[in-house]
């Protein structure tokens, strides 16, 4: 580089390269991958330099012109991108929105090796290149080129990936996609670092997955059937957020999703007590209004977990909350000998309060405008559901000629038969923990309590 221009009698070196620089912009599609492909096997730091860094963007800048202004000058093969984008007169639309025909491109490049693919990577991102053409792109590289790749080379290929998709909009990444990469990941040997940065792209956005996505068989090692501290880790980062950035419909959908969850680890013979308690207990109350779901998945458990001592039995139950259980499930409970006595007593208990309210309101009806439990409008009186979902039984159809007295008769002529099946049920569950706690001496209860659970 320090060659004067009589050396030799050629031209001083500087020069051609800085003229050489200067055409860079007028080479065609091929010449620039045919530079970077013929020197990529350079040492990191010649690589690195601004020369190479200068050849991708020219590169990259080509994807964002209009195909019409494209230098028809390619020497490559009818097949490559170069010729088929420059010469189509028909095209007008920048590569960033023709989906169909820019990913032509994406087989190009698959000649340049993972270094190279990420300086490109970022120069799209720079130039504004559609976030989600860059990540098809970057999915379409990956399972390419892991066809012919050695072990190391395949981690390589993984940290780069992962590492670029989480400088996109995370919206134009596809969940499905990132699981893909997530289960590839677990076989190889990748940082913890990218590791960790897969898992939380994935736990961010976990009110898109499905419950396929999530049923990712447990590491080595580990017995659990599925890799349940995998989505332990998932709900971390998706309450990270705070609960105050997240929307309702996101919130019911990873309930949910948790609950599906729950009910296909729940027969696995080889999930601890504590695992299964930990999925129960990662969300926060709010985020359901029904614990009937749980609570099927807690009896499946307890039917395969017969070895279970009762505390432990009890601390898994625990994670329910009984008021927010239908009377139905409360029902069932009662009768479900594989749930201690504690918790029955729990959640007969939790429903006394709401028992008494509906007994009261049938009692003593209000007004018709105040009641909570009917209003007027259209052609009749309509019911509403109460907390449990349940549709209290508060319809009378409106004809002609009757009267609002007699209407509001009929209104409480049904709320007062609904009570008295609910007094049936209350009576039912009475008398078996009766029953119950009489065939265990050990039990410590309040008879009395029991004896005004329906009074």
């Amino acid at each position: 580089m320090d060659m004067s221009k009589s050396v030799s009698g050629t031209e001083n070196m500087i020069e051609q390269t800085e003229t050489s620089l200067g055409e860079m912009s007028d080479w065609t599609w091929s010449d620039l991958l045919s530079a970077l492909k013929e020197n990529q096997d350079l040492t990191a730091d010649a690589c690195n330099s601004g020369l190479f860094q200068r050849c991708l963007n020219t590169l990259v800048g080509k994807l964002t012109l209009p195909a019409e202004t494209s230098p028809c000058t390619s020497t490559s093969s009818p097949d490559s991108f170069g010729f088929r984008l420059s010469c189509d007169s028909r095209s007008t639309e920048s590569l960033r929105t023709n989906s169909s025909r820019a990913n032509r491109w994406f087989d190009d490049l698959l000649v340049l090796n993972e270094n190279f693919i990420d300086m490109a990577v970022k120069s799209m991102v720079s130039l504004e290149l559609d976030h989600g053409t860059i990540s098809r792109f970057l999915f379409h590289y990956q399972k390419s080129k892991f066809i012919h790749a050695q072990s190391d080379e395949k981690c390589r290929i993984l940290e780069m990936v992962v590492n670029n998709l989480g400088s996109l909009d995370q919206c134009s990444v596809p969940i499905k996609n990132l699981m893909g990469i997530l289960r590839i990941s677990l076989i190889y040997n990748i940082s913890e670092v990218t590791r960790s940065r897969l898992e939380t792209m994935i736990g961010s956005r976990l009110d898109e997955a499905t419950l396929d996505n999530l049923l990712v068989p447990s590491p080595p090692g580990l017995n659990y059937l599925y890799d349940v501290n995998l989505i332990l880790r998932f709900l971390k980062s998706f309450l990270s957020e705070g609960l105050a950035n997240l929307s309702n419909d996101r919130i019911i959908r990873v309930a949910q999703l948790l609950d599906l969850y729950l009910a296909e680890v729940a027969p696995d013979p080889r999930l601890k007590p504590s695992k299964f308690t930990a999925l129960a207990t990662a969300l926060p109350d709010s985020f359901r209004d029904s614990y009937d779901e749980m609570y099927h998945a807690m009896d499946m458990y307890l039917e395969v977990h017969t070895d279970l001592s009762e505390e432990e039995t009890f601390n898994i139950c625990s994670a329910l909350n009984y008021e927010k259980l239908s009377l139905e499930a409360c029902f069932d409970l009662s009768k479900n000998v594989k749930f201690p006595s504690r918790s029955t007593v729990q959640a007969l208990l939790s429903q006394q309060t709401k028992l008494k309210s509906l007994v009261d309101d049938a009692s003593h009806p209000k007004s018709r405008s105040s009641s909570p439990y009917y209003s007027s409008g259209g052609n009749g009186v309509k019911s509403r559901k109460d907390e449990q979902g349940e549709q209290l039984v508060l319809y009378a159809e409106k004809i002609d000629n009757v009267s609002e007295d007699d209407m509001i008769r009929a209104q409480l002529q049904g709320m007062q038969c609904k009570v008295t099946e609910w007094k049936k049920i209350c009576q039912r569950m009475q008398n078996h923990v009766a029953r119950m706690m009489r065939s265990k001496s050990s039990s410590n209860m309040n008879g009395r309590s029991l004896h005004r659970l329906c009074s």
